[in-house]
């Protein structure tokens, strides 16, 4: 098969993060003002999440055999323009009713012609050396591109707030938010046509990572896959950390009485870790066991989410507070690099990575149901110090789970040579 090019890679990163930024990645930076500016909750905001989750569990499913039959930057450029226009109606301010619909419309569009294509392409791209390396340029690329949308989006709400950040109304924040949502949008459209023209594969590869049909029995043979099962239950954990550094904006508010730029500054610098984590840890876990790393990445998480758990970040411990931030996203960060880079170790067969990646989907990414609506039941019950104290214990206990199953992982495909 001929290696894909670097631009290939490149548009992957590119259209990977901005797909999800209408629906998470604003609400990470944003967080206390999509709050305010839509009227909710914690809890309610965990609920339109879990909508989305719904939805994306059932197109993780359905979406993951579409990606085996078809090239996948028609369908990653359909995606972007649909979840693009989402981004219309979000700028709208709508309902708490209408705004799970929403959430639910975009579960459909992030998942159902996206996630799967992307992933393929990406195993493509790395081919039989370079996995670690091309999942962790695509996770932390992805990061990168989080970031400057983040960046972006903090200035754009600052350029439209005219009077003093602690003394905003409502009504302005609303307005500068707006703003940041047509933006976004607009961006996430113009990455949807640099992706149909120039995300391509030539001929040859399109004839061996593309089927025809998907049959019962190749369905069957992904399932009998140990590394299928343990995968699931790898990302599953992974996943739930993921989601829980979208509180790490509140708890700069909350905790570290900061205002709502600052906050907004505190989920971008975390969105700036993720790149450099990615190309690290993806350059290390190819130059020697890509299984090795994943369990390093739980572990760190784990120990990073006792130091918040265990109540030794005050408001004034400025400097251990990013340098918490700073473990626990390493961990995280390491072990989402890296979870899909193992499946070629798991000796999952290229043209059915679709197939494989929907239906570990429809368990990994669980998450998108039950950690929203959990975080904001356990902060919403607990106010100040204590919700959050619960919200890391909780990443504690899923840190130490995905750790044992990367363990095992590694222990029966660490040493195995996938060809």
């Amino acid at each position: 098969m001929k290696k894909a090019p670097w631009h290939f890679l490149l548009l992957l990163i590119l259209a990977g993060e901005s797909v999800f930024i209408l629906p998470f990645v604003l609400s990470r930076v944003f967080r206390p003002t999509v709050l305010e500016v839509f009227g909710l909750d914690n809890l309610q905001l965990g609920l339109c999440f879990s909508v989305y989750g719904i939805v994306a569990l059932l197109s993780y499913l359905f979406g993951g055999p579409l990606a085996d039959k078809f090239s996948p930057g028609k369908l990653i450029a359909i995606a972007l323009w649909m979840t693009a226009l989402g981004g219309l109606v979000y700028s709208t301010f709508p309902g708490y009713t209408a705004l799970k619909i929403l959430y639910g419309y975009w579960g459909f569009t992030t998942i159902f012609l996206f996630w799967a294509p992307m992933i393929k392409a990406t195993r493509v791209w790395g081919g039989s050396d370079s996995q670690g390396k091309a999942f962790g340029f695509l996770d932390g690329g992805r990061g990168l591109v989080g970031a400057l949308f983040g960046v972006i989006g903090v200035l754009v709400f600052s350029l439209f707030i005219s009077s003093e950040i602690s003394e905003v109304s409502s009504s302005e924040s609303r307005v500068a938010f707006k703003q940041v949502i047509l933006i976004s949008a607009g961006l996430v459209a113009l990455v949807g046509i640099l992706v149909w023209f120039f995300l391509k594969l030539d001929k040859q590869t399109k004839k061996e990572i593309i089927l025809e049909k998907i049959t019962a029995s190749q369905v069957k043979e992904v399932l009998k896959l140990p590394s299928v099962w343990l995968l699931m239950i790898i990302i599953l954990c992974a996943y739930v950390g993921y989601k829980i550094t979208d509180v790490f904006s509140l708890y700069a508010k909350d905790i570290m009485l900061y205002d709502q730029v600052q906050s907004a500054q505190v989920g971008t610098f975390l969105l700036f870790i993720r790149p450099i984590v990615g190309a690290v840890i993806g350059v290390m876990a190819d130059r020697s066991q890509t299984t090795f790393w994943l369990v390093v990445g739980f572990i760190v998480s784990f120990l990073g989410a006792l130091l918040f758990a265990t109540r030794i970040i005050t408001s004034s411990e400025t400097v251990l507070f990013f340098v918490s931030i700073l473990i626990v996203a390493t961990g995280v960060y390491a072990a989402r690099s890296l979870y899909f880079a193992v499946m070629e170790k798991g000796q999952i067969p290229l043209f059915l990575t679709g197939t494989a990646v929907g239906l570990i989907s429809l368990i990994g990414y669980t998450p998108d149901i039950f950690a929203g609506p959990v975080m904001g039941y356990l902060l919403e019950n607990s106010p100040g110090i204590k919700g959050h104290q619960h919200v890391f214990w909780m990443l504690a206990l899923f840190s130490f789970i995905g750790g044992i199953a990367a363990w095992y992982y590694h222990r029966l495909y660490g040493k195995k040579n996938p060809n």
